[in-house]
């Protein structure tokens, strides 16, 4: 029988991590791993045409999933292409194993052909990053890599060069028992009892929610309802808290609408539930703050803490609920569901007005289209820039939808690649991608990716043939626009050339029955819609530091859009404000 080899033992043990897939683009150093891929009937090779697709569709399959997921470079230029899609997939803290194959082990520092450092390059987008410079160190070092990228819920590198990959596996070699889940954590009695007093003390309490409240919408709403607190949320926490929420007052930061801002500089005590957001300059300076994580690194590094709790939010919550006094008085709360109901209605004629004669289309008539129109329990992908303006406003979460972006690093390009990673998963449920043309067009090569693998991925592309939040940050700051047209070609030729459903819509009235068409489509599908590169309109009042350094100020929005069905929701919860 012959000998296992050490990319035979690489291959093994992730799939005894969960891992399905392992997205790349094949290469010499790495053909030892994908021939190994090749003859196991648990795993999948998929064939993307960029690395860096392979790493963002790695990193929305561990978002989505919760799970381990692999991507994979060859060695030099190939696993380079990996970094940007790693640095996302790490700052969303999503549990990604990269393989970075290497040069022959004895040419290593002799500046060989294609030479880079692999174990050096990824070191600041990973929480580990090894290379394997002999058999004996398998398995121990993909073990320990597995573990850092779930426990730390990151990235980890494994560098192996491909000479070591097709060398036997070592007799006897260790293996233990991998973890693949994460625990629980809970705080201490003391920071539960301390949080509770400051509670009890407070008038006016608001919660501000981030992605951390996946899993806990039930404990926030019991725990709103008994403190009696509007509920804020940042971007990544808006699919988790703000669907059935009597509490809601909207989204803080550069694209945020509604109360936020008001309900958490008014408060008397401002708790910060499962959210690094990183805009300070959104969160008050003279009230008190609590915040809850569940990554001790985060706690304190965004403002000044009153108090710092150590733990899951659904836990924290659990344990804190039963120590705290239910609060009677309701008035700041209703105060804030009242703004923030007005705050919209003063907006919301920004998208209706003749916008099914307007031509170009409106940006935010296709994102209120496209919310009514796609599956309950879509997955939505979402273009960095102005796509996500449109998604922020107009998708309406339900607890079955996902949203998924790059949130965090902000790349452009994300939507497409995570698209792939989404639809792997599962082939039947509805995974539509929110593309720019800029970001489109920066990896499009991997539409084909869709073709060949026959992935009904739906890409609704917002063509208004610019870089429109460059060209807004321009504008802001005083500057001509510059740089910032793009010259694009019929996108959805380009699609029916590749051989997936592809239509250009360029009237607002084409826009349903496009969009319905695309939807039935058992296929990939392109709609090109071609949208108006004029939709941006400044407030009165607003800085170039306030747009560079994401601050705003109170009430005040960058983009004069509507904020669809979330006035409905707004309006809804006025009805639970008690009359007199």
């Amino acid at each position: 029988m012959a000998k296992q080899t050490v990319a035979e033992q690489f291959v093994d043990i992730l799939v005894r991590a969960g891992v399905r897939r392992l997205y790349g683009v094949v290469g010499d150093s790495l053909n030892p791993v994908v021939d190994a891929i090749r003859r196991n009937s648990a795993i999948d090779w998929i064939q993307v045409r960029h690395e860096e697709t392979a790493a963002f569709a790695a990193g929305a399959e561990a978002q989505l999933t919760g799970s381990l997921a692999a991507c994979a470079g060859s060695c030099g230029p190939g696993n380079l292409h990996l970094i940007n899609g790693l640095f996302d997939a790490h700052r969303s803290m999503a549990p990604v194993l990269a393989l970075a194959s290497h040069i022959p082990s004895s040419e290593i520092g002799t500046t060989f052909f294609q030479e880079t450092h692999p174990d050096r390059l990824f070191v600041e987008c990973s929480h580990y990053s090894e290379l394997i410079s002999s058999t004996r160190q398998m398995p121990r070092v993909l073990q320990t890599a597995i573990q850092h990228a779930i426990g730390q819920s990151g990235v980890a590198v494994v560098s192996l060069p491909g000479d070591i990959a097709a060398e036997p596996a070592p007799e006897r070699a260790i293996e233990h028992a991998l973890v693949t889940a994460r625990p629980s954590v809970r705080p201490g009695d003391t920071e539960l009892d301390a949080l509770a007093a400051m509670i009890d003390e407070a008038d006016k309490v608001t919660l501000f929610c981030g992605s951390g409240t996946a899993g806990a919408h039930a404990e926030v709403m019991e725990f709103a309802e008994r403190v009696k607190s509007p509920v804020g949320h940042a971007l990544r926490g808006k699919e988790w808290i703000q669907y059935d929420s009597p509490y809601d007052v909207g989204m803080s930061g550069l694209l945020g609408y509604g109360a936020a801002y008001e309900a958490t500089h008014e408060c008397d005590l401002l708790i910060l539930l499962g959210t690094d957001f990183p805009y300070n300059a959104f969160l008050p300076d003279d009230v008190k703050i609590v915040q809850v994580d569940v990554r001790p690194e985060h706690l304190g590094r965004r403002t000044t803490l009153d108090l710092a709790v150590w733990g899951d939010v659904r836990e924290t919550l659990r344990g804190l609920i039963p120590k705290v006094r239910p609060k009677e008085n309701r008035k700041f709360l209703d105060r804030m569901l009242k703004k923030h109901a007005e705050a919209l209605e003063g907006v919301v004629k920004a998208y209706t007005r003749k916008v099914e004669k307007h031509t170009p289309i409106h940006p935010e008539y296709v994102a209120s289209v496209l919310d009514e129109e796609a599956d309950d329990d879509a997955v939505f992908t979402v273009d960095t820039g102005m796509c996500n303006v449109w998604a922020a406003r107009y998708l309406t979460p339900n607890g079955r939808r996902r949203v998924i972006g790059s949130f965090s690093h902000g790349s452009m390009a994300n939507a497409l690649p995570q698209a792939i990673g989404a639809q792997f998963i599962d082939r039947r449920r509805q995974v539509v991608s929110m593309s720019g043309d800029g970001g489109f067009s920066m990896l499009m090569g991997d539409f084909l990716t869709l073709v060949q693998y026959d992935l009904p991925v739906k890409v609704v592309l917002f063509n208004n043939s610019s870089l429109g939040m460059v060209e807004l940050e321009m504008l802001v700051s005083g500057l001509p626009s510059y740089g910032t047209t793009n010259q694009n070609p019929d996108f959805s030729a380009i699609a029916r050339a590749a051989g997936a459903h592809g239509v250009r819509v360029e009237k607002p009235k084409q826009l349903r029955g496009a969009l319905r068409d695309a939807f039935r489509h058992k296929g990939p599908a392109l709609v090109d819609i071609v949208t108006d590169p004029n939709a941006l309109s400044m407030p009165p009042k607003i800085s170039a530091e306030m747009v560079s350094g994401f601050a705003l100020s109170a009430g005040k929005m960058v983009l004069d859009g509507g904020v669809g069905r979330m006035l409905q929701m707004a309006r809804s919860n006025l009805r639970n404000i008690p009359r007199p």
